[in-house]
C-alpha cells in the first residue's frame, strides 16, 4: 500500500528465505516469533489485515503495519491507523522513512516486509518556493 515512491527496498526475498532456514531446521521458530509487544499492540489495534496466512503458524492471517520516521515526529515514530493518515504523512514538506512490516497476531511472526522515503517531495519544495516568493512579493 505505499503511495507514490521514488524508491523503495522490498525485503521478501530474504523474509522466503528466512522462512525456508525455519522450515529446515537451522532457525528455531522461537527466534523468529519474538515481536517487541508495542508491535503486536499495534498490529492488534491499527494493524491492516492480509489475506496471507502466517508461514509459521499457518493459522493467524497476517496484518500489516507501518512506521514512519522524521522530522517533526516523534521520536519512536508514528504508526498511522487509517490510509488516510498514511498519506497524510507521506505528503508531509519534511522527508519521511516509511516502514511495512508484516506481522502474526497469533504467534508474534514479524518481518520488515518494505521501506520506502516519502514527503519532502518537489511539491512540498515549490509551496515553500511559492510562499516564500509571494511574501517578498508583498
Amino acid at each position: 500500500m505505499s503511495p507514490d515512491v521514488t524508491a523503495q527496498v522490498e525485503y521478501r526475498i530474504v523474509r522466503n528465505g528466512l522462512v525456508r532456514e525455519v522450515e529446515r531446521g537451522k532457525v528455531q521458530k522461537i527466534d523468529v516469533c519474538d515481536a517487541h509487544p508495542e508491535l503486536l499492540r499495534a498490529a492488534r489495534n491499527v494493524g491492516r489485515p492480509t489475506k496471507e496466512v502466517c508461514p509459521m503458524c499457518d493459522d493467524g492471517r497476517l496484518v500489516t503495519v507501518t512506521f514512519v520516521f522524521g522530522a517533526k515526529l516523534p521520536p519512536g515514530g508514528r504508526c498511522p491507523g487509517t490510509v488516510a493518515e498514511l498519506k497524510a504523512l507521506c505528503r508531509r514538506p519534511e522527508p519521511v522513512v516509511c516502514y511495512e512490516v508484516e506481522v502474526c497476531p497469533s504467534c508474534a511472526w514479524h518481518h520488515l516486509m518494505k521501506k520506502y522515503p516519502a514527503g519532502g517531495g518537489s511539491g512540498g519544495r515549490a509551496r515553500r518556493a511559492q510562499a516564500a516568493s509571494s511574501t517578498k512579493q508583498k
